[in-house]
């Protein structure tokens, strides 16, 4: 029987678009389905909630609070993957620890320096190890970024190296 895995979808650079309308790179339409069918997961049930397409710096505490009441329902059943802008992942990450009580499974949070498709991009790097990472780590509230797993209460973004570090 296949592990099934939650991948609550929310924007962020990782599903940024180049819009030749506004020669801008924004989020416009969801893209993570396309990349999900170039992986090769046999023994796994990915089951995508895409619930908004924005920039995590353009999120509101009203945001905040749909992707708490829609992670709190899925992580009863079933690790979920939330892909988030990384610019304020930490702090969507840390609301979810302090919100959701006794995890049964865990809670990690990816995005992407560089959109999908994009030459050099890490978003589909990075989805593939958070979607590892839901099936190995132990409950709790992760980021998965560039090979690295963080506890999101020992986490930043340094944007200087466009990477996530531990914090001593």
């Amino acid at each position: 029987m296949p592990v099934r895995i939650h991948l609550v979808t929310t924007g962020g650079t990782i599903e940024k678009i180049y819009s030749e309308r506004t020669g801008q790179v924004e989020n416009l339409t969801a893209k993570i389905d396309r990349y999900l069918q170039q992986l090769r997961l046999p023994d796994a049930r990915i089951d995508v909630t895409p619930l908004m397409n924005k920039d995590s710096l353009e999120m509101t505490e009203e945001d905040r609070e749909l992707i708490l009441a829609v992670v709190r329902l899925k992580v009863a059943e079933a690790p979920v993957v939330v892909t988030h802008g990384t610019d304020t992942m930490v702090e969507t990450g840390r609301l979810l620890k302090q919100r959701i009580a006794d995890l049964k499974y865990p809670i990690v949070l990816t995005g992407a320096m560089t959109p999908l498709g994009f030459e050099r991009s890490d978003g589909l790097q990075n989805l593939t190890e958070s979607l590892f990472a839901a099936r190995t780590l132990a409950p709790g509230v992760w980021i998965v970024m560039h090979g690295q797993v963080f506890d999101v209460d020992r986490v930043r973004k340094d944007r200087e190296q466009a990477r996530f570090v531990a914090l001593p």
